[in-house]
């Protein structure tokens, strides 16, 4: 099938939904981390800071992950590096509880790109496998 839909008409595999789910929990975990630390928790500004819109770029990935949509997946895996890039640095320069965020955005990060590239090399191997069966018949 196409590379944006299931890839075989099979149930997904448990791993696949494992993965799936915890891309989309990491996921909104982000979003919401990055909301709560900007605008409630650590703001840079009594009131909140315009830094909270840097969960829009979180938030369009979100349709596809919800979708399963591979090419969202593979995407998704590059631009959590900017995050996880902003936790490291925020994590050794900030104190307190701006410190501890940070190293929650860090953990968060590495939970959606080990899920996202989990998801996507299962998925590519379960679909060789499905291929390498259909013409075997």
């Amino acid at each position: 099938m196409n590379a944006n839909g299931p890839l075989t008409a099979n149930p997904a595999p448990p791993l696949v939904a494992t993965t799936r789910r915890l891309a989309v929990g990491s996921l909104v975990g982000l979003i919401v981390l990055g909301l709560a630390w900007e605008l409630f928790l650590a703001p840079i500004r009594p009131g909140g800071s315009w830094l909270a819109l840097k969960v829009l770029p979180l938030c369009i990935p979100l349709s596809g992950i919800l979708k399963n949509r591979m090419y969202t997946y593979r995407w998704v895996s590059l631009l959590v590096w900017v995050y996880f890039t902003e936790g490291v640095v925020r994590a050794t320069s900030d104190h307190g509880l701006s410190a501890r965020l940070a190293l929650v955005e860090v953990v968060l990060c590495l939970l959606l790109f080990t899920a996202c590239a989990l998801h996507v090399r299962i998925r590519l191997k379960n679909a060789k496998l499905a291929e390498a069966t259909e013409t075997s018949h």
